[in-house]
């Protein structure tokens, strides 16, 4: 079973996570951020990924310190439950719609850390979530899992329905990327034959 658990605890946010690659899609999720909760419950769900995680922080301030070190300690989590990355697939993507919108996700579990976040939200706040917060979620996760991350806004309106097509999205692209490749008999997916 590939499994992780993190905790993370600074003077602005305590976190704690579990994470099951191998899962049911069973989530319990506190983050304080009401609507990063319903994007990691997404995410979680349409990987098939067992996600729990409480985060206790300075939500008094904003939203931001809290929704960072959740990247952080996501991207933690499935480094830690990939592990050598032997016999996994590496590479996945979707163009998931979401509506009027449409994303495109594609996802490299390299060990080298890259975001390209292509995506202009139509407002600044979905509720009193601040959009500009999805790109440093994903940012900080990229950069604690060593993988590489595409995100592409190809249409969209609706800065709601863009956020949730970015996070089902990765979803689904990440739960393709750590599946297991039968062809490749335990091997590393690398001519390198290292993943780091």
């Amino acid at each position: 079973m590939r499994t992780a658990q993190v905790a993370r605890r600074t003077a602005e946010t305590d976190i704690r996570l579990s994470l099951t690659l191998d899962g049911k899609g069973i989530v319990k999720i506190d983050t304080g951020v009401g609507f990063l909760n319903h994007m990691l419950e997404l995410f979680a769900r349409h990987a098939r990924f067992d996600l729990d995680v409480v985060c206790r922080g300075d939500t008094g301030v904003d939203d931001h310190h809290s929704v960072e070190d959740i990247g952080i300690v996501l991207g933690e989590a499935i480094a830690r439950a990939v592990g050598e990355k032997r016999g996994i697939r590496r590479y996945g993507s979707m163009l998931l719609p979401m509506d009027e919108a449409l994303v495109l996700v594609a996802v490299d579990l390299s060990g080298r850390s890259c975001l390209r976040f292509a995506a202009d939200f139509p407002t600044e706040k979905i509720g009193t979530f601040d959009t500009e917060l999805v790109k440093e979620f994903f940012l900080a996760l990229t950069r604690a899992s060593g993988m590489t991350l595409h995100l592409r806004l190809l249409d969209g309106e609706n800065a709601h329905h863009i956020a949730e097509a970015m996070f089902k999205g990765f979803g689904r692209a990440l739960a393709e990327a750590v599946s297991p490749d039968e062809r490749l008999n335990g091997e590393i997916p690398s001519t390198k034959g290292v993943l780091v």
